[in-house]
């Protein structure tokens, strides 16, 4: 029987799918391995083909393989369309495997701030291995209450899929997620949340934020990192997760605003603190605004230097090599995945 997740001509319906078929992995031995190694596995958000060609040629580079999450938005689904994600997500698998030597590595896909049950449940009939559910803008029991209905469907799911919670908020604006002000988790509700929900990991805040203005410029750029040892205390060996940790490179901000752009006191997140991180029980770390950034430089420098380029290819180019400059950068230098997709 055949259970691929497609639309029925007539009736617009869909069958459901396995992740398994897509050939993809959930995170529960991913983030098993990572706590163990000290480092982080990269979870890199995408909404087209270049960007997907940039991950997995970063992540397949020779003796430097990482396994890696593909993430998806809610808006990045409603963006490129469900079922169009889903044969990208077994593209990104057979093409690994290409790269490789037909070895291929270990990718998972991710519903990235998931809003509601039902969106979760959709993802997973249509072949998501992993999915976050963030209640961490509702009460402490509307979350709990939300989170554990959706880790204990996600659990009951043949096969296995992982559950990401969140507790504390991060500020700033990524894609349909908005908050003007944050507030760190505090280290005494983890264990509760944890015990509670039944989750697979647990997103906290502690000082990073979504998109490319993470600090006002005078602000000293810093996470809390007293915060992040007391969880780790509170849970012993507990995959941690952070949002929000672009780094926004000042050498992809000037480039952009050489050529046109205006992205005045964008400021991300030290990388010497995220390597720092990698090392502990954090063993996600999201990175979406550098590729975002990366891809737009390399767009305008093209545009503004050829103004009669109409080819997509003569700019998306560039801005694919810049994006997996990018990727490979963070692997290798920041969260020490480069190497550890055969563990």
């Amino acid at each position: 029987c055949n259970h691929f997740f497609a639309a029925d001509r007539f009736s617009n319906t869909f069958t459901m799918v396995k992740y398994t078929e897509l050939g993809l992995v959930n995170t529960k031995e991913l983030f098993a391995k990572a706590v163990k190694g000290g480092y982080a596995i990269p979870a890199y958000n995408f909404n087209n083909m270049e960007q997907i060609q940039a991950i997995v040629q970063a992540c397949c580079e020779k003796g430097k393989e990482s396994p890696v999450i593909l993430q998806v938005s809610k808006g990045a689904r409603d963006y490129a369309n469900q079922t169009l994600l889903q044969y990208m997500a077994k593209g990104a698998v057979e093409y690994a495997k290409e790269l490789t030597g037909g070895r291929g590595i270990p990718i998972a896909l991710h519903l990235d701030h998931g809003d509601s049950f039902e969106l979760c449940v959709s993802c997973i009939q249509s072949g998501f291995s992993s999915v976050m559910i963030d209640g961490s803008g509702w009460s402490w029991e509307k979350n709990i209450e939300v989170t554990k209905k959706v880790a204990d469907y996600a659990h009951s799911h043949e096969p296995y899929v992982t559950v990401e919670g969140e507790l504390g908020v991060l500020a700033g604006v990524e894609d349909e997620v908005s908050h003007e002000v944050g507030h760190y988790t505090k280290p005494e509700e983890v264990h509760d949340f944890v015990q509670k929900t039944g989750v697979d990991s647990l997103a906290i805040s502690i000082g990073t934020s979504h998109g490319a203005y993470k600090f006002k410029p005078g602000q000293v750029a810093a996470i809390r990192m007293d915060i992040l040892r007391e969880c780790e205390k509170r849970l012993p060996g507990f995959p941690i997760v952070l949002h929000g940790a672009s780094s926004v490179p000042k050498e992809i901000v000037d480039q952009i605003n050489k050529y046109g752009g205006k992205l005045d006191d964008a400021i991300g997140i030290s990388e010497d603190q995220l390597r720092e991180a990698a090392r502990s029980a954090v063993c996600k770390i999201n990175i979406d605004s550098d590729s975002r950034l990366a891809m737009t430089g390399a767009i305008r420098e093209v545009l503004t230097k050829n103004p009669k380029e109409f080819d997509p290819r003569k700019y998306l180019g560039p801005a694919r090599n810049a994006m997996k400059a990018v990727y490979l950068h963070k692997n290798i230098e920041v969260l020490g995945s480069a190497g550890h997709a055969y563990d």
